[in-house]
């Protein structure tokens, strides 16, 4: 029972990155109808950034907002060069390709400025697990559950409660209408698109101290965050998070139980299932476009 449980806790830790990275995703796709290939590159991206500054001396906890304001910077820049024009001529594949190769430069970037090896990133909270119902849980898996959520809360509350996250509902709602109310929707892109990389990157210092750093750590995390948004549903938060928890869960129970060669299955099984009978997610809507 103390194994099953543990397993449960480390894949729910999993499965919320995998929900923080898809809210992402969700992000972009609500306003623009596109979505960041490049999400996972921009996870890789603020996990180097914060182990430099904490290299350099930098507190932990003042590192992460620097490094969400970087992930701001980031995401900003790859909606200017890569989004918007694509979106200006329409072009159903232009920001497919142009987040795809941007994410492949800023992966060569770090291999030249970070090296190609993995990093270790020190952890800011004890290494020595906890006892919670007889199982063991690392204080920073908590953290990592904690924050996610924090961030995921905090978007909707910015949506919610401010004017200008009126305006990105609006702009989501009903893009065309909300520039005859006088919205720049055009900025409203961009914000969704910095806001997608700043969870991206707040993701990477999250999950940096449980795993190594480099390069590479950010191409299979922001694919699995793809299967989430696609499985839980792209125009719901709460299919985002159940759907993090079913794939991290399955992941961690189809490792330890069968062998880690094959944890990657049960995910892509169920995202296959997802596709053939519920294309709109678990917790999605399906768009009725008027013609």
């Amino acid at each position: 029972m103390a194994i099953l449980l543990q397993l449960i806790y480390s894949g729910i830790a999993l499965g919320m990155i995998y929900a923080v990275i898809a809210f992402g995703y969700q992000l972009t796709f609500a306003t623009s109808g596109t979505l960041n290939f490049g999400q996972g590159d921009a996870l890789m991206l603020g996990a180097l950034v914060g182990l430099t500054l904490v290299s350099v001396g930098v507190n932990y906890w003042l590192m992460i907002p620097i490094v969400c304001i970087f992930g701001l910077a980031q995401g900003a820049l790859v909606e200017r060069i890569g989004v918007r024009p694509a979106i200006k001529i329409k072009s159903e594949f232009g920001w497919i390709m142009s987040t795809i190769a941007l994410g492949i430069i800023f992966k060569n970037v770090a291999e030249n400025v970070w090296g190609r090896d993995d990093l270790r990133f020190p952890s800011p909270l004890p290494e020595a697990p906890m006892k919670v119902f007889g199982a063991n849980i690392l204080p920073m898996e908590l953290l990592v559950v904690g924050g996610a959520l924090l961030m995921m809360l905090a978007v909707e509350f910015f949506n919610r409660k401010t004017i200008f996250g009126k305006a990105v509902v609006a702009t989501a709602n009903d893009r065309d209408a909300a520039a005859l109310m006088g919205i720049n929707t055009g900025l409203v892109i961009t914000f969704s698109y910095a806001l997608s990389s700043l969870t991206a990157a707040f993701a990477g210092v999250l999950i940096a101290p449980l795993t190594l750093t480099g390069a590479t750590m950010g191409a299979v995390l922001g694919l699995k965050a793809f299967a989430v948004a696609i499985i839980g549903g792209l125009s719901s938060g709460m299919g985002i998070i159940v759907g993090g928890m079913i794939l991290g869960i399955a992941e961690t129970m189809t490792g330890f139980y069968l062998s880690t060669g094959y944890k990657d299955v049960p995910g892509l099984v169920l995202l296959l299932i997802v596709l053939a009978l519920k294309p709109a997610g678990l917790f999605g809507k399906t768009a009725i476009k008027k013609v």
